[in-house]
């Protein structure tokens, strides 16, 4: 049976009683972040409008009464202010510069590792609260997450392939033991093929994806072909009902249509006047340049930086362990940036992007040893 608040009360004065000096330690903590947390909502809550700008509100009033409880357990020495730690810290200072959806991605992570429901010291409500708010900072960080999926997914995944691929070439190549340069012209034709090839297909998956859609669209042939149609037989209803229509809504669409009221249907079918949609030739072709542009530049972008050190002059070994090192810097970055953003750990991601780029690497390094043995 659940506890009533008078009850609730009295255990919590009983715990400040019996309060040792690390439950006061946890306790100061735990107020420093409610207090943190609040303050990056607010602080979300200026850069958005509308609904999620009442929602991020709703949000921080809540750790607002969660600091309320803090302040009363902890009584005297909740005036002993304590720093926030430091992923909190990180939150403000990303909400208070960026405001983006890696914030709301952070938040719910931290939402998500709320330790209120192992400490008795927490009531059960706010336990309820911190495991609720981690659906609702969710929500909205899918939305954000569904705004930028496009763009963010041709990023990384061109950054991602120029990466990979490029290293891979650049590693297998020297392994055959040909020189430093024939690596480095090696390594610009496989940047330049492999953008050109991503741009390419990017123009051609949108550009075919359009024209499906375009011949997919209904046409306004029922507007022209109508008059000449034998009304007994009404072909027309087979248009409709190959659009999706009921028999009983296309019958009365093409009643509608041939100008016969007369036809026992229901009024509430009747659909809006079809008008022709006018195409946007900019869209329709700015969409595929955009979207080639933007994959070209992104593999160019990963794929420039295994041929880093021999652009600098670099040869050998040496430079064979710079690329692999900037690349799994790169990697990295790329693999906790998908971690985030997925609401994930950006440690596991981060790991699993290394282990894949590098895996790739030492297999083509592996062949060209292999290979450059075999002609020798």
């Amino acid at each position: 049976m659940n506890s009533t608040p008078e009850e609730q009360s009295g255990t919590h004065q009983q715990a400040v009683t019996e309060a040792t000096s690390a439950d006061i330690k946890r306790w100061r903590q735990y107020l420093a972040d409610e207090c943190a947390e609040a303050a990056v909502y607010r602080d979300l809550a200026q850069r958005r409008e509308g609904e999620e700008r009442s929602i991020l509100l709703a949000l921080a009033e809540a750790e607002g009464r969660h600091e309320a409880h803090w302040e009363q357990l902890l009584g005297e020495h909740a005036e002993q202010k304590r720093a926030a730690s430091l992923n909190s810290q990180l939150l403000g200072f990303l909400a208070r510069n960026f405001g983006s959806v890696f914030v709301l991605a952070l938040a719910q992570r931290a939402e998500g590792r709320s330790p209120y429901a192992t400490d008795p010291a927490a009531t059960p409500a706010m336990a309820a609260d911190e495991a609720i708010h981690e659906e609702v900072v969710r929500g909205l960080a899918t939305r954000g997450r569904n705004r930028l999926s496009g763009t963010f997914r041709a990023a990384v995944f061109g950054a991602n392939d120029g990466l990979v691929s490029n290293l891979s070439l650049v590693m297998g190549m020297a392994a055959t033991g040909v020189s430093s340069q024939v690596v480095l012209f090696s390594g610009v034709a496989g940047l330049l093929a492999g953008a050109l090839s991503m741009g390419a297909g990017e123009f051609v998956s949108v550009r075919s994806q359009r024209e499906l859609l375009e011949a997919s669209r209904p046409t306004q042939i029922t507007l022209h072909a109508a008059p000449q149609l034998d009304v007994d037989q009404n072909e027309l209803v087979l248009v409709y009902r190959a659009r999706g229509m009921s028999q009983e809504a296309a019958e009365h669409r093409a009643a509608e249509r041939l100008g016969i009221l007369s036809c026992d249907c229901d009024p509430s079918l009747s659909l809006q006047p079809e008008l022709p949609e006018p195409e946007d030739e900019h869209e329709a072709v700015g969409t595929a340049w955009g979207a080639a542009t933007s994959s070209f530049c992104f593999f160019a972008s990963g794929a420039i930086i295994p041929i880093l050190p021999f652009i600098f002059g670099m040869a050998g070994m040496p430079a064979l362990i710079v690329a692999a090192v900037l690349v799994g810097l790169a990697l990295l970055v790329t693999g906790a940036v998908v971690g985030l953003l997925s609401g994930t750990s950006p440690l596991s991601r981060a790991l699993r992007q290394l282990a894949i780029g590098l895996g790739a690497a030492g297999a083509t390094y592996g062949l060209g040893l292999l290979f450059g043995a075999t002609i020798g």
